[in-house]
């Protein structure tokens, strides 16, 4: 492998599907060069460009790691995507990046582009963990040290909100063009939020800073709600050895993905946009139904199956669905816990929608791992469980799926003294780990009950579920479970118990 050459604009393969270059003109700056991007956004641009042609090529800006940045350079701006499921492997190009830029070590260059006058669009994916915002109010994090240093300006802006921000000030200052901000991560209300936080950013400015920035910010900056959906995995060896096997050349970052890409945004946009309805994309006034469908039955159910998973010694999605137990719980949590909370839009079909979620979860071929799906849930849980769990709760229904999905989580990140939760927990990086190590030594010795209720009494699923006592202990009657008889008893008890629940109405 090492001797091919490596892959590049003269070393596409003709026979190679995607663009065979990029766009002349940067109209799109990309804040987060990680895999979904390239696999999501980059690849919808590429097919709506293969339609209509435009001045849309996307710019690139990585926060700290320079890995891909520097391959893509080295490679002109090439990579290929890998999709990938049993019946076949298929390979592209999309090959639709101007550049890329590393913003830790360019901080300059990104406030220029964010500013240049022909940056129509500002795109993100920066996962939840990424907004600097506080888990208890959704308001900015004013108190988190680089949120006060990218308001104080003594240096480059080190978060996100703060690099848009200061991007917004520079244009505003240099021609005033207007300007989308599309976030692409997966947060309720995405567009609304990220509007939320740069005009919180906004407001605690200094005065004249703010006097300046607040009307044009009203007048000239749209930032439209998204919904996004694709699995995407970690880069290997597997992928990059699909690459030289198909293409004949050398990929350091190739991007693995399934062959399903969904994206759904509201159509407003201060300064233009690609075709991406001709890339796949669907356009709707009201983007929430489909959020809520995806963030809770892909996602919450997601959640559920990775950690069962590591906790059942399973290292993958594929391999964690396939245990009987682990398919029957991820049906009570979709079925039971998550699809009585939302309505379901007019044009999925739920059976349909339903019966290819499981068939995206067994996709072998893919492999997505158990400890990269389970990552980061102090931040995603949040996001998807608070609502239908008091949704339930206040009609008097006790959801055991979903008060299992939190006790596999703490089980997984925050494992009792003397357990071991085992390598693919152990391996699942998330925020809250310390703080919850912290809740668990406090708390009285065996106290589980005790534990729970600290731990949500701390905010780490809202406020709301605090006033439900009765959920706290039945999360920390299935922790005792996973701990004591491991997780197929406790997906036993969660649907036994569910089963003598009334069944709610939808």
């Amino acid at each position: 492998m090492t001797t091919l050459p490596r892959l590049g604009a003269s070393t596409v393969p003709a026979r190679t599907a995607g663009r065979r270059r990029p766009p002349a003109e940067t109209g799109i700056v990309h804040l987060g060069l990680g895999n979904f991007h390239r696999a999501h956004q980059a690849v919808h641009t590429a097919a709506a460009l293969a339609h209509t042609d435009g001045p849309w090529g996307i710019l690139g800006v990585a926060g700290r790691s320079v890995t891909v940045a520097r391959a893509m350079r080295e490679q002109e701006m090439r990579y290929a995507v890998v999709e990938i499921s049993p019946e076949r492997t298929h390979v592209t190009v999309p090959a639709v990046h101007t550049g890329a830029l590393v913003a830790a070590e360019q901080p300059e260059d990104v406030l220029d582009a964010l500013a240049a006058p022909g940056t129509a669009l500002i795109t993100m994916t920066v996962t939840e963990h990424g907004y600097t915002y506080s888990p208890r109010t959704h308001g900015l994090d004013l108190d988190a040290p680089a949120v006060r240093a990218d308001l104080a300006g003594d240096g480059p802006p080190r978060t996100t909100i703060g690099r848009i921000v200061r991007g917004l000030q520079r244009r505003r200052r240099a021609h005033a063009a207007p300007v989308t901000v599309l976030s692409c991560d997966n947060l309720v209300g995405n567009g609304d939020q990220t509007r939320r936080l740069v005009r919180e950013f906004t407001e605690a400015l200094p005065a004249a800073e703010r006097d300046e920035l607040t009307p044009w910010l009203e007048s000239a900056v749209a930032f439209p709600n998204s919904m996004v959906d694709r699995i995407v995995p970690a880069t290997t060896d597997v992928y990059r050895d699909a690459v030289a096997a198909r293409l004949g050349v050398r990929d350091d970052v190739p991007v693995p993905a399934e062959p399903f890409s969904m994206w759904v945004m509201e159509d407003r946009f201060a300064a233009g946009r690609p075709r991406w309805e001709h890339g796949g994309a669907l356009f709707t006034d009201d983007v929430e139904p489909y959020e809520l469908l995806k963030l809770r039955l892909l996602n919450g159910t997601h959640s559920l199956i990775a950690y069962l998973g590591a906790l059942d010694g399973r290292g993958t999605i594929p391999d964690s669905i396939g245990r009987p137990f682990i398919a029957e719980a991820a049906r009570g949590v979709l079925f039971g816990d998550y699809l009585p909370s939302l309505t379901v839009p007019a044009d999925i079909e739920l059976d349909a929608y339903v019966g290819q979620l499981f068939e995206r979860w067994a996709n072998t071929a893919l492999g997505h791992r158990t400890q990269q799906v389970g990552s980061d849930g102090s931040v995603k849980l949040r996001q998807r469980v608070p609502e239908p769990a008091l949704l339930h709760l206040r009609a008097g229904r006790m959801p055991h799926h979903l008060a299992l999905t939190v006790a596999a989580y703490l089980c997984c990140v925050a494992p009792p003294s003397g357990f071991s939760p085992g390598p693919h927990a152990a391996a699942m990086v998330d925020p809250a780990r310390a703080a919850l190590a912290g809740i668990a030594d406090r708390a009285p010795s065996g106290s589980r009950t005790a534990f729970v209720e600290a731990v949500l009494g701390s905010g780490l699923l809202g406020d709301g579920l605090t006033e439900y006592p009765d959920f706290a202990g039945r999360i920390a009657e299935l922790l005792d479970v996973l701990v004591r008889y491991g997780p197929a008893a406790a997906a036993a008890d969660a649907t036994r118990a569910a089963e003598a629940e009334p069944r709610p109405v939808r």
